[in-house]
């Protein structure tokens, strides 16, 4: 027998042993790391689906638009679309002909301005719809005089030089308050001043009246106690606001705008239960006083329907006065801008 043999045995087998256990070792492992990663995709992949909105509705607002600078605030659209896969992102304009000109550029999907916007876009050839409107608020915007002003009727304008914002709102008020009192605007001196420039010529009595809309009325009223010499009440005008929309993205998407209609609706009816304190929430955000939001509030009403033919028509009015003042360079048609136009 010889001696040597187990241990040659013991070198010549344990070296393949030791290999293959190796290998197998490194195949575990690799299978293991696989797996793990597959787990790590899956979840990753899950969490980000689940993370991220397929779908994102971005609005357009102006600080002015006290709703949905409260939307904003409270976070309510945001819960309202998450259920449909949609995320909200509120982008910021100064003024309407700015947001009207986001919303045909594609920098956002809607919008809610006043009457005078829409008009003038759409005579530029600006695409957007209207799909829905808040009720007549004839009280939130006035000819004003100040407090110790000798004038006492619209009548009494005649000659008289009247600050306003040259193609807006309260263009359209001021003619229809002087037609109401047989004047033109030919009888007066219309002085076309923008809100903060008017406000400064008011209060030095470089103008003998302005004429303006809320919260600028209302904090007029606070600040400097002027008077109120006519209003779009009874029956003058009704002051609409709009809202305004991307024509694909409204039609492809109505849930979203049923989402964003409820949640205006509910909290439209919770702000006019609770004007103080959806006063003190808006105030801080539009750089204005407590009680000069409540008052301009108190003047609105927040309950969005769509879009019927009697609102078409009194928008298709203000259209047809502007362009016969020369305003608009061409007669629109407003139906053509209409998503849907109910009785």
């Amino acid at each position: 027998m010889n001696p040597v043999a187990p241990e040659d045995s013991v070198f010549e087998v344990a070296p393949r042993s030791f290999w293959q256990a190796l290998r197998d070792l490194a195949i575990s492992a690799i299978v293991v790391t696989a797996i793990a990663l597959i787990v790590s995709f899956i979840s990753a992949a899950s969490a980000h689906a689940q993370g991220k909105p397929k779908g994102e509705l971005r609005i357009g607002y102006q600080k002015s638009a006290s709703l949905f600078v409260l939307q904003k605030a409270q976070g309510t659209l945001e819960k309202k679309l998450s259920p449909l896969g949609f995320g909200v992102k509120w982008v910021e304009f100064p003024a309407g002909p700015q947001l009207l000109e986001g919303l045909n550029v594609g920098a956002v999907d809607v919008g809610y301005v006043g009457e005078a916007p829409p008009i003038f876009a759409q005579a530029a050839g600006a695409k957007f719809v209207y799909f829905g409107h808040d009720p007549a608020a004839p009280r939130a915007e006035a000819i004003l005089v100040t407090k110790d002003s000798p004038i006492r009727s619209v009548a009494d304008l005649k000659g008289k030089k009247v600050a306003l914002n040259k193609g807006s709102n309260v263009h359209y008020l001021l003619v229809k308050q002087l037609e109401k009192n047989g004047l033109k605007l030919s009888d007066i001196q219309p002085v076309y001043l923008a809100p903060a420039d008017g406000r400064a010529a008011f209060e030095s009595k470089n103008v003998d009246a302005w004429v303006i809309w809320d919260p600028f009325q209302a904090a007029a009223e606070k600040a400097t106690g002027a008077r109120v010499l006519a209003d779009g009440a009874p029956d003058v005008v009704n002051n609409y606001q709009y809202y305004l929309g991307e024509r694909g993205f409204v039609k492809k998407h109505p849930q979203v705008i049923d989402a964003l209609f409820a949640d205006s609706v509910e909290q439209g009816i919770w702000l006019k239960k609770n004007l103080r304190q959806a006063a003190e929430l808006i105030a801080p955000l539009q750089g204005l006083p407590v009680d000069v939001v409540e008052l301009a509030l108190r003047r609105y009403e927040f309950n969005v329907k769509p879009i019927t033919a009697a609102v078409a028509a009194d928008q298709q009015q203000i259209a047809d006065t502007f362009f016969a003042l020369k305003l608009i360079p061409k007669p629109i048609k407003v139906s053509d801008a209409v998503v849907t136009a109910q009785p």
